[in-house]
């Protein structure tokens, strides 16, 4: 029986900042008080540093099964609790796609004996696995995951009827990926017919362009009004998708939500004159106007949840041309660093950091006891400390591929401890690997 007792701890949770004590007991929160006495607890002195929820990443790439030379349910979900992330949810584009219960069921056994941090896995759908979609249980699985647009290889799902269809019998969450492919090969074609394979990477966002993006979100959400399906729309990039989306909603009452990437927060066309295809990604990173619209749009609730798109690839193959460097960022360990860059930029506050990354996920997927700071609650947690300075380099990057975009960049705000389900997996940037993660459930 493991008892945990953190003293004086500014706790940012529910919209307010508390100076509190907390008790974690059997992966739990067992009581939260001004002054607690527990004699046989580990105890940690807390004083000065913030305790928040752990962050839940409903969207990220994790390669395994199948392209386990770029990542895989061990190298990522160890990056991930070194960056505060205590559960994700990841996609079914690996190899095999997860199109069936079955390789949906293997990628939870290989997550069972692998992942330090929670996980949940989404049920994949192609233009032919309706029945098998439909066997998904919503109790255990985070959602399905429909690609209207082929960021992916074969999960493109481009028929009318069968999304239609998806749309109007999937009982669950529905997130897609939008992006109108018709005007994704228009200008890819037009784009190689100019230049060949030497297409300049600045012009990634003129081909996976804004309009693209809001015919194919425009129909999503025209088909969830349709057939009252709960929709959530992943990666929102442009200005002009946000109009959209509802403000006047509470989100627990919301039948269609938004994401926004904290890539598409931070930059811009601009850099990819630094950074060419290191920041290569769908939906693209387009140009200032747009990145500096998500932002008001994330404080007013348009945009309900904050995630990454963890995508990680080999720096081999982000070295190769336009068209054969993949898309796709490693995030996950840097995503509360970049939105704790914009609170000492006076952007944004604490409370609402944990609004976006931590209670709204937990609400807008109806996750079971995760997501807050509450008695009784599962303690994913993460302990703070605010003002202390580190630079991103090679021996602190935790991903498999090896390298960030964010490296060299001076962060403010450094995790000195996180805790998955009470135990302290990682501390002042060592890990303690004797206990994994668990599957998420969700009411």
């Amino acid at each position: 029986m493991s008892t945990t007792l953190i003293k004086n701890a500014q706790i940012v949770n529910e919209g307010k900042i508390s100076t509190k004590d907390v008790l974690l007991k059997n992966g739990r929160i067992e009581r939260i008080d001004n002054q607690i006495s527990a004699p046989n607890a580990k105890e940690i002195d807390a004083t000065g540093k913030y305790l928040l929820p752990g962050i839940i990443d409903d969207q990220v790439h994790f390669r395994e099964p199948g392209l386990t030379h770029k990542s895989d349910l061990y190298s990522e979900p160890r990056a991930a609790v070194a960056g505060g992330v205590t559960s994700f949810m990841e996609m079914p584009n690996t190899k095999p796609a997860a199109l069936t219960q079955q390789l949906l069921q293997d990628k939870y056994d290989i997550a069972a004996k692998k992942s330090l941090a929670n996980y949940s896995f989404f049920m994949g759908a192609s233009n032919d696995n309706i029945e098998a979609v439909l066997r998904t249980d919503p109790k255990t699985v985070c959602g399905v995951k429909i690609f209207m647009g082929s960021s992916t290889g074969n999960m493109l799902v481009d028929n009318r009827k069968t999304l239609d269809t998806l749309f109007s019998k999937v009982p669950m969450l529905i997130a897609t990926h939008c992006e109108d492919e018709a005007t994704i090969r228009t200008n890819a074609a037009a784009y190689k017919e100019k230049y060949g394979e030497e297409v300049p990477i600045q012009c990634h966002p003129e081909i996976r362009n804004v309009q693209g993006c809001l015919i194919s979100s425009s129909m999503a959400i025209d088909m969830a009004k349709k057939h009252g399906t709960r929709l959530h729309i992943l990666h929102i990039s442009t200005k002009d998708e946000l109009d959209l989306f509802d403000n006047t909603i509470p989100l627990e009452r919301k039948k269609i939500t938004a994401e926004v990437c904290v890539h598409h927060l931070w930059f811009a066309k601009s850099d990819y004159d630094r950074l060419g295809t290191q920041i290569k990604c769908n939906p693209a990173i387009k140009d200032a106007s747009h990145r500096d619209a998500l932002f008001p749009a994330l404080l007013d609730n348009r945009l309900d949840i904050i995630a990454t798109d963890h995508a990680p690839h080999t720096w081999e193959e982000k070295q190769g041309t336009y068209f054969n460097a993949p898309s796709g960022v490693p995030l996950v360990q840097h995503s509360l660093n970049t939105m704790l860059e914009f609170f000492h930029q006076g952007k944004i506050s604490l409370e609402r950091i944990v609004e976006k990354m931590c209670h709204a996920p937990a609400v807008c997927f109806k996750v079971q006891e995760r997501g807050y700071i509450r008695e009784g609650y599962w303690a994913d947690l993460i302990l703070l400390d605010l003002h202390k300075k580190w630079t991103v380099s090679k021996p602190n990057i935790y991903y498999k591929c090896g390298w960030s975009p964010f490296e060299g960049y001076e962060f403010t705000g450094k995790i000195d401890q996180t805790f998955v389900n009470g135990h302290a997996v990682y501390r002042q940037d060592s890990f303690d690997e004797s206990k994994n993660g668990m599957r998420l459930h969700f009411s």
